[in-house]
């Protein structure tokens, strides 16, 4: 039985998807806190069931008989802690033969403020002798493009100067971890993933040739970067994580050392620019 935690979510949702294309739906199980928006997969034979992190009782009743399982990370940034403790307990009940953990890219060295609850999880996994694959993602291309029509119109700001992001789409992520749970990682494996990356100021350009217009990139200080976030709308816990991110990817921390997501999959990832160039298109046609 294949068992994926965060399973709601956009990045677990996507992982099922991925199996579905491996295995029978029957040795799959979906969970997460909010069953009713994976209807979809129930009707395909996808087994569903509710797992929430703060619930210990349900992950019990999730995890039982599973075999491999993917434990996405939860999304409460400060939470997660005890959250992910409740996980790991679970997990070692079950006496499962294999966990994928959704990680960051160098866990264990980052100084990123989204590294340390990652660092503490994985040392928890292995504190319970778990047989774990450390799936430490970069960002997500998503991240991105979900900005492009506020870059279109006010021009990108950041402050992660001519700092690289490693990104990949999350379908790719997803694919990885589709693999890694049927056979294409073993215990004790480190994926540092991400695909070939961007600067900022790249990554406006692109922007801005797909739309036939110039983009600029404004680099600003940490606090600077802290407060437009905030000016745009952002709660300011949340702007400041995101603002340290920049920090991080200015001193390499959101760069992949190896080819590991390229190598996993079998092929390239997905590349940036065409991903970008729809997301452009879309917005430009909206408008």
């Amino acid at each position: 039985m294949y068992v994926v935690t965060g399973a709601t979510g956009a990045l677990g949702h996507l992982v099922v998807e991925a199996l579905l294309e491996r295995v029978p739906a029957a040795e799959i199980r979906a969970t997460g806190r909010r069953v009713e928006v994976l209807d979809d997969l129930a009707v395909r034979g996808v087994d569903v069931r509710r797992a929430d992190y703060d619930d210990p009782a349900s992950l019990a009743a999730a995890i039982e008989d599973a075999t491999r399982v993917l434990f996405v990370s939860g999304n409460a940034v400060g939470a997660r802690i005890a959250q992910h403790r409740a996980v790991v307990d679970a997990l070692a009940a079950a006496d499962v033969e294999l966990v994928a953990y959704t990680s960051i890219l160098d866990a264990q060295a980052s100084d990123l403020v989204l590294a340390a609850e990652h660092a503490e999880t994985e040392r928890m996994l292995a504190d319970a002798g778990l047989p774990t694959v450390l799936l430490r993602n970069g960002w997500y291309v998503e991240n991105f493009t979900a900005t492009v029509a506020a870059d279109l119109e006010h021009g990108m700001v950041g402050a992660s100067g001519n700092g690289r992001f490693d990104a990949a789409t999350r379908a790719d992520y997803a694919e990885v971890a589709a693999v890694a749970l049927t056979g294409g990682a073993v215990p004790g494996d480190v994926l540092e993933l991400g695909g070939p990356g961007f600067t900022r100021a790249e990554l406006a350009a692109e922007i801005g040739r797909a739309a036939g217009r110039e983009v600029t990139y404004t680099d600003l200080s940490v606090a600077g970067f802290t407060e437009a976030l905030v000016s745009a709308g952002l709660p300011g816990d949340f702007a400041a994580v995101l603002a340290d991110s920049d920090r991080g990817a200015a001193a390499g921390w959101l760069t992949a050392p190896h080819d590991d997501l390229a190598r996993v999959l079998g092929r390239p990832a997905t590349p940036w620019t065409g991903v970008v160039d729809v997301a452009v298109r879309e917005v430009v046609a909206a408008v």
